[in-house]
């Protein structure tokens, strides 16, 4: 079996504010756009995309309907640090300070509307304990 995409879906009673909150901090561009249904892209990356979906919809099974909990999204960007200038100015949350970690990443931790936790990374050299775990093909600095 050959996966030809993958991408996170936040489920949340607030379809639009959610959307929002990415284009406007990560700057998505909308996809498709209704009023329980969002698809975003990055405009830098074809392959970085994000939906948003109203928790209450149809399309999910009623078993599966609510809105999102106990998700951490991830997103690798070039210079942190000028992200979390932004991010504190504009009164996000910051539940990590930006940080330098003995695993490889330099960090900060933020939270979407939804209480989504948001870690935004830029993969740094490890220490020497921490790089003997690694696959050598997954060192990337």
């Amino acid at each position: 079996m050959k996966i030809t995409s993958y991408y996170p879906v936040i489920m949340t009673g607030d379809v639009q504010g959610t959307a929002d909150f990415y284009i406007r901090h990560f700057g998505f561009k909308p996809l498709f756009s209704a009023d329980w249904y969002v698809h975003l892209q990055s405009p830098e990356n074809e392959h970085v995309t994000l939906a948003i979906l109203d928790g209450s919809h149809e399309t999910i099974p009623e078993s599966g309907r609510g809105t999102v909990s106990g998700l951490l999204l991830n997103f690798e960007v070039e210079d942190p640090d000028a992200l979390y200038a932004q991010f504190r100015a504009a009164g996000l949350p910051i539940l990590k300070a930006i940080c330098d970690e003995d695993f490889g990443q330099r960090h900060f931790i933020s939270a979407d509307p939804n209480g989504v936790l948001i870690d935004v990374i830029k993969p740094i050299p490890p220490t020497a304990e921490f790089a003997a775990q690694y696959d050598a093909s997954a060192l990337r600095v």
